[in-house]
Formats: structure tokens, sequence, C-alpha cells
């Protein structure tokens, strides 16, 4: 038997996994060792006992209380908290789903990988604010970290028996979000209500908000440049409202190499649990008759900021990633408050960024893990600073 863990157990990746495991076998097929959410203790504790995990891990101390209430009579253990994160991390296991949302995800992601397990990362912003720690960390360890978010899974296996060398250009595809065919003049005013529906990829509201603002393709951007190590010239992105084309390699001989799939986070997430292997996934097959067409076009960079501001990142280099990945949560978690509009989440997040370099000297910055938990640090007190007095 498998032993596997699932850090975001509760949120949709998490889920999604768990169908997978359940489909798979369940306990029967797989040792559940570990699962975390984050408040919903009820369903984080319902599926720890469909699957029989070894301890249940909510993110938050106070609901602890109720995660043991949950589990009261089920022998599996409940604990709370980031140090209970980190000790749940390092229980020996041979996968691990790392989906737990922004940068508590990464501490332990950096502590799964001691055993030498394989960690399928959904985290993005482990690879953006701590993308060579971490990779280095799984190759000092003999670990393999598998990409899991749609685009770099399609990447990654557009390049099965390929050479790094022959590839050209990385292309990833954006759905445009929300507020993809709205007028430029109309985007002051959208509501968080609004930028929470997405109109092809059922996930959650951060996500879904941070597709709407394409901060989630900033961030995957940085990502294609950590995970596989290319030019940030190379890296290219398309909108692509009909969410099938997932991304395209292109290679020196001219050939461009697609991953085609519906919009199921299944996809990746199977390819991931499977890998070597294709297991059958309970997804959608394409009918490309009945799609008739695919559309792409360039996004608009007055539109998206944030794809100029991900490049600016990476030229300044050191810790800039974490810097920006750090800003970026604030600014969502001021959107959703209702403290800041949409459009001033880019604002922020720049304005930030300048705050950091000018003082904090981010590209000089050695990348260490200290280094990177204490600029994300400074940059979520300077952007909190910045939206309670207003300097947007």
């Amino acid at each position: 038997m498998r032993k596997v863990s699932v850090f975001g157990s509760t949120g949709s990746i998490g889920v999604n996994t768990l169908d997978l495991l359940v489909r798979q076998g369940g306990s029967e097929a797989f040792q559940v060792v570990a699962l975390t959410g984050g408040h919903n203790v009820d369903l984080l504790a319902s599926q720890a006992r469909e699957l029989r995990a070894e301890i249940a891990v909510t993110a938050h101390e106070d609901r602890l209380p109720a995660l043991r209430a949950a589990l009261h009579g089920s022998g599996i253990e409940a604990a709370a908290g980031p140090a209970a994160l980190i000790e749940a991390a390092e229980r020996p296991a041979d996968w691990i789903m790392s989906a737990i949302v922004g940068a508590a995800a990464i501490a332990p992601g950096f502590a799964a990988l001691k055993h030498g397990t394989t960690l399928a990362l959904a985290n993005k912003e482990s690879l953006v604010a701590a993308g060579p720690l971490l990779l280095a960390e799984a190759r000092r360890q003999g670990a393999r970290i598998l990409p899991v978010d749609s685009e770099h899974s399609a990447v990654f296996q557009a390049l099965v028996g390929e050479e790094m060398a022959a590839v050209e250009r990385i292309i990833i595809t954006a759905s445009g979000g929300a507020f993809r065919d709205w007028p430029l003049e109309k985007l002051a005013t959208a509501t968080v209500a609004a930028a929470s529906t997405h109109p092809n990829w059922a996930m959650g509201q951060r996500i879904t908000i941070d597709s709407a603002s394409m901060f989630n393709k900033a961030l995957e951007v940085i990502e294609t440049k950590e995970f596989f190590g290319v030019d940030p010239d190379i890296i290219e992105v398309l909108v692509h409202p009909e969410s099938l084309v997932h991304a395209l390699v292109g290679f020196r001989d001219g050939a461009l190499m697609a991953h085609l799939g519906a919009p199921d986070m299944r996809h990746a997430i199977g390819y991931a649990l499977n890998w070597p292997e294709r297991a059958e996934l309970p997804v959608a097959r394409l009918d490309l008759a009945q799609i008739g067409s695919l559309s792409f076009r360039a996004p608009d960079p007055v539109r998206f900021p944030a794809l100029r501001l991900a490049r600016e990142v990476m030229a300044i280099g050191g810790t800039a990633g974490a810097a920006f990945n750090a800003a970026k949560e604030v600014a969502l978690d001021g959107f959703i408050a209702g403290q800041i509009g949409f459009l001033d989440m880019a604002r922020l997040v720049e304005a930030v960024l300048a705050d950091m370099c000018a003082g904090h000297g981010l590209g000089n910055a050695a990348v260490s893990l200290d280094n990177v938990l204490q600029t994300d640090a400074e940059a979520r007190a300077l952007g909190r600073e910045r939206i309670s007095t207003g300097r947007i």
C-alpha cells in the first residue's frame, strides 16, 4: 500500500485528490497518513474517517476542540496550528499532495521532502517565493516534485522524452477570468462576488479572484521559470477562453506540442498520483468536432498589469518573488474585505515591490529560507500599512 498525505484536503484540489483516492481503492489501496484543512473541520473529520487517516490537522488552533469532537471515537489523532502541520508533513509518506493555499504551504513542503518522498505540488507560492530552495532541497533529499497546476502539468507531459535544449518557447494559457470581456472602465467597480465567479473552472474564491486579476497567471509565469529552469524570455501567455489547451511547448524545429483536456483538475492530479503510468480517470473526453474551434489572443497589458509585474520580479531576482507573493496575498485580503478596489490590487503590489527594492535590496538578498520568510513578513506589513493609511 502506498502511504499518502494530503495537505489542504478540504479545498478544491484536496477534494478532487480524495475523490481519485477513493475511486482507486480508498483505504484498501492507500494508507492515508495525514489530512489537513482550515476552518471546515466537519469536512476534514469526515474525510479522515472515510479514508482512515492517522492524523487530521486544522491550521487554526481555535478549531481544534471542534475537530476533536468530530473525530471522537474514531481513534484518529487531531492537531492544530503551524507546528502541527509541519509535524504531520514530517511523517513518512510515499506521496504527498501540497494544496495549501498561499505562503503557508512553504514550511510544510520543505518538511515533506525529508524522507525522499514524491511531492505533488499544487501550491504556486512555494516555487514563486522559494523555488531555488525547494528544488535544491528535493535534490538533496532524493525527492521528486511533480507539478499539479494544470499548465505546468501540461508542460511536464509535453516534455516527456524531449531534451530541454531543444525547447524554444513555453506557452501557458489563461482563461482571462471573470472580467476578460468587460470594458476597461468598468473594472474599477468590479465586486468581490463578480470576481469570484469563474467562467470555466470550479475553484476556490481566492484563486478565482486571482484568475480575474491574472495574478494567478503571473505566479505561474514565475513558477514556469523556476520549475523548468528556463529563461523568462521564452515564456509566453495567451488568453484562451475555452480553457481546453492548457499549455504548449515549442521546439527549435518549429513544432508545437499542445496538451488538451477538459477543464477538470483531476487530469493533473491523476497524472501526478499515478506517474509514471497513466490511469483511467473520470474526466470528460473532448469531442473536437463538437467544439469546432479554439481561440487565442494576446493578453491586454493594461487590463492585466500583474503579468508585467511578474516579468519585473524575475528580472530583480533574489527574494523578490517572496515579496511579490506576500503583497499579492495582502492585496487579495484587502479586496475581499472591501478595503480596496479590484484595480487597487495591482497598484498595491507594485508599490510594495518598490518599497522593498528601495529599502531592502531584494535583488541582492541571499535566497535562504530565513530570508524568504523575513521578506514575506516585511512585505505583508508594508502592504497592510499602505491599506490602513490609504496609500495605494
